[in-house]
């Protein structure tokens, strides 16, 4: 499968590392209403503590959405989230969970249409009061990888 047939990335200048990166599945850009697997499209945010903000909306090609079983077409969605913590959506099947999970993608299952910004308000609040157990491993990873992208720069020669 193709990656997105259309994608809208917010460039803004402020590459703030301390944002968690998560996504929504959803047709309106408002609620999580669609299945992860025949999603078309993904709105995902940058979340952390104290502020939330779009990074980027991608849309997929609708004959590519059923739910046929074809594993190739997850492929595109998975390069996608790729940086993301998790992923909100309907549902999602054993073989995307194994996948997102693998990839280090929280699959979060809402069991009902819910508004994108009352789960970023959770979240938040989750963030400020104490992390789950998904939601720590996931800023582990990303303070490591920051850590990781400063311990580089420390070995780099410097000319002063």
């Amino acid at each position: 499968m193709k990656g997105p047939t259309r994608q809208l990335q917010v460039l803004d200048g402020d590459d703030d590392g301390a944002l968690l990166k998560v996504a929504f599945a959803s047709a309106d850009r408002i609620q999580v209403d669609q299945h992860f697997g025949s999603s078309r499209a993904f709105v995902i945010y940058g979340v952390n503590r104290e502020r939330a903000k779009v990074l980027s909306v991608a849309e997929f090609a609708e004959q590519e959405q059923e739910q046929d079983g074809n594993e190739d077409k997850l492929i595109g969605k998975l390069d996608l989230l790729d940086g993301c913590a998790a992923v909100y959506c309907k549902a999602c099947g054993a073989s995307a969970v194994r996948q997102l999970l693998s990839s280090g993608i929280q699959p979060i299952k809402v069991s009902q249409t819910t508004d994108i910004h009352e789960l970023i308000e959770i979240l938040q609040t989750e963030l400020r009061e104490g992390p789950s157990a998904w939601l720590a491993r996931a800023i582990q990873r990303i303070e490591g990888a920051n850590g990781q992208r400063f311990d580089v720069m420390a070995d780099q020669t410097w000319d002063e």
